[in-house]
């Protein structure tokens, strides 16, 4: 039982080496890159926010006079 723990305390010692070991290969993106690019994706989400609430005003208020428009027909 002790051996099995030990072999697992090495593991995950031996997993978290490796984790370091990578960590330091990675190229982290400049502060600038960051920022921009940051502020486009809020951009994106604000326009396409403001897309889908233009699309349900339309449709809401659409559908109504479409259907008034019926209900006047017949």
């Amino acid at each position: 039982m002790e051996n099995s723990f030990n072999t697992f305390l090495e593991s995950i010692k031996k997993y978290f080496r490796g984790v370091r070991a990578e960590w330091g290969k990675i190229t982290w993106p400049e502060k600038n890159q960051v920022v921009m690019e940051t502020i486009f994706v809020i951009a994106i989400v604000f326009a396409f926010t403001v897309a889908v609430y233009l699309m349900d005003i339309v449709f809401k208020y659409g559908t109504k006079g479409f259907v008034q428009l019926l209900k006047g027909m017949f």
